[in-house]
């Protein structure tokens, strides 16, 4: 299809717009999130440049969460500028309606919004990746890893010159099924196994219970109890895959599968990948809406109340989002309702919206 030369204008003029949006944005959050960094390079004694490092490699995830206000944003400057050089004017008088050009806008977002998801997310896991495993390095619990795969929870972990290697079938919350805990000093000579029924792991003093033990010289003990001390509960094994950003879509559905066959919960997962699937519509909405918000505010003259409402709006569907979120994470959402419940309402605005401007 050959573009016309007013479509092939506004594509390009919004679009550059866009970028320099997400460029201005990317700037303040490798900025302010120097400053974080900096407390971690002095914590564990690193490099300062680490601090700049570290920012840039986190920044690209960060940024996709903001992507929907960058383009509510752009949107306004768009129109902005369309109304400073007279040239919507132009538009509407030579036959092209603002319905027209919502039309366009949103065939462009959804053009950038499949970039988006499809290329810049998993350039942002990736780095997300190098980032925490940075951090890892760094950290005092780097003598730990813990992994989960289709055989199930491991964990490896060092104490007192100890190594732990464990490996557990199930895991529910705070308790661990079907375990074998192998111990070895740290030329990985074989010291004890360990395996257990069931182990409650609340705290870092797990129970385990219907234990038999073999010990180096395979002499072979049955215990009733046996307690076993970690640098692990439930709750620190919950968090360490807490961060989905790190992983692009491909192994966030075989981490969602690793999760059902070891009995954990893959809700998480479920939300965060309907998140990434929804954040196209998300910008076609938000494109709409900040047409929509601007066309109404244009008899106003104050460029920064227009902005600074526009960001009022952004908080308010940011909140939206998060309290949705909330109630799947706590069941009282169904898992689909509570991501898609907001584009819902935002598209019912953005419907009623649309009709009020092509009216004008």
């Amino acid at each position: 299809m050959k573009f016309k030369k007013y479509q092939s204008y506004i594509f390009s003029l919004f679009t550059k717009y866009f970028l320099l949006v997400s460029v201005i944005f990317f700037c303040v959050v490798v900025i302010v999130n120097i400053f974080e960094e900096i407390k971690f390079s002095e914590k564990y004694q690193a490099e300062v440049y680490y601090s700049i490092y570290l920012s840039l490699l986190n920044a690209p995830s960060l940024m996709f969460e903001i992507f929907p206000f960058i383009f509510l944003i752009s949107v306004k400057i768009f129109y902005i500028n369309l109304v400073d050089r007279n040239e919507l004017s132009i538009l509407n008088t030579n036959g092209i309606s603002n319905y027209n050009i919502i039309g366009l806008l949103t065939i462009i977002t959804i053009i950038l919004g499949l970039i988006l998801v499809l290329l810049f997310y998993s350039f942002s896991s990736n780095l997300k990746s190098k980032y925490l495993d940075i951090k890892n390095r760094f950290s005092n619990t780097n003598e730990y890893l813990a992994v989960v795969n289709d055989d199930g929870l491991w964990i490896k972990e060092e104490i007192d010159e100890t190594l732990y290697i464990i490996h557990a079938e199930k895991f529910d919350k705070d308790k661990l099924r079907s375990i074998t805990i192998t111990e070895t000093d740290k030329y990985f000579n074989n010291k004890n196994t360990l395996t257990a029924e069931t182990a409650n792991i609340i705290s870092k003093n797990w129970q385990l219970k219907d234990v038999i033990v073999l010990n180096d010289k395979g002499i072979k003990k049955n215990l009733k109890s046996y307690l076993h001390n970690s640098s692990f509960n439930g709750e620190i094994i919950s968090n360490l895959f807490s961060n989905l950003n790190s992983l692009n879509i491909y192994e966030l559905h075989n981490l969602s599968s690793s999760y059902l066959k070891i009995g954990y919960s893959n809700t998480d997962i479920k939300i965060h990948l309907n998140r990434i699937y929804s954040m196209p519509i998300f910008y076609i909405l938000m494109t709409i809406l900040g047409f929509i918000i601007i066309n109404k505010l244009k008899k106003i003259k104050s460029k920064f109340f227009v902005i600074v409402f526009g960001i009022f709006v952004s908080v308010i569907v940011y909140y939206l989002n998060y309290f949705s979120g909330v109630l799947g994470n706590k069941g009282a959402l169904p898992i689909y309702l509570s991501v898609w419940l907001p584009m819902i309402i935002l598209f019912l605005i953005c419907n009623i919206g649309v009709l009020k401007v092509n009216e004008n």
